[in-house]
């Protein structure tokens, strides 16, 4: 009977035993199961925020611009395009689409998208500008006046406060490129400093900060 009772406590412990190491792999699992269920779920708010706090530019037309500038003057930002432009795409789909470009754009500009080829009229500053027919290279004639006749989309031009004309940059620009123009005109270092000296100033800057933090927004390089 000893012996039996030993052998039915020690069934019973071994037993035990292993039902106790098979809780604790159950515990582990679950553990496990909500480490990675929290995981995903912080991954989950992380991405759903950064959807949230990244921004698009806010589009607005020649006509709302006007209105706009009634109110509060800023700097003008122009996307010069047309619908069959391959690299205006590019453009909107890549460079556009950064959100600190787009940040520092409804901040400091009112960014305007002005197709090359709009067919409707635009009436500024007391003229009536139309649309041209002439077969794939029509145009319109405030965007043949922005470019000064030169059609190359997509151009990106800079108008003052009051629409005078700062410059005109044809051609694809990544963001780091636009970046640079953006500063440029914002802050009106064209009134009293050569591009190229700007250009060289700030280039070695805004790549060690973009190095340091590729979140730090636009505008935190200043002159020396």
């Amino acid at each position: 009977m000893i012996v039996q009772l030993y052998i039915d406590v020690g069934h019973y412990q071994t037993k035990t035993s292993e039902s106790l190491r098979a809780n604790r792999l159950l515990n582990m699992k679950v553990s496990l199961k909500q480490i990675i269920f929290l995981f995903c779920f912080t991954c989950t708010i992380f991405i759903n925020d950064s959807k949230l706090n990244a921004q698009e530019v806010k589009w607005m037309t020649w006509e709302e611009a006007q209105e706009k500038s009634k109110v509060e003057q800023r700097k003008i930002f122009i996307d010069v395009y047309t619908d069959w432009c391959t690299w205006c795409k590019k453009l909107d789909e890549t460079t556009l689409k950064d959100s600190n470009i787009a940040n520092y754009l409804n901040e400091s500009f009112y960014p305007v998208k002005l197709n090359a080829q709009r067919k409707e009229d635009i009436t500024f500053q007391g003229r009536t500008y139309k649309y041209v027919e002439n077969g794939i290279n029509s145009y319109h004639e405030l965007a043949y006046q922005l470019l000064n006749g030169q059609l190359k989309y997509p151009t990106i031009v800079f108008l003052e406060d009051n629409f005078d004309m700062i410059q005109s940059i044809p051609g694809f620009r990544t963001p780091f490129e636009l970046e640079l123009f953006m500063l440029y005109f914002a802050e009106d270092r064209h009134q009293d400093q050569p591009w190229y000296r700007f250009k060289s100033e700030q280039e070695s800057l805004l790549l060690k900060r973009n190095q340091n933090s590729l979140l730090m927004p636009i505008g935190g390089v200043k002159r020396n």
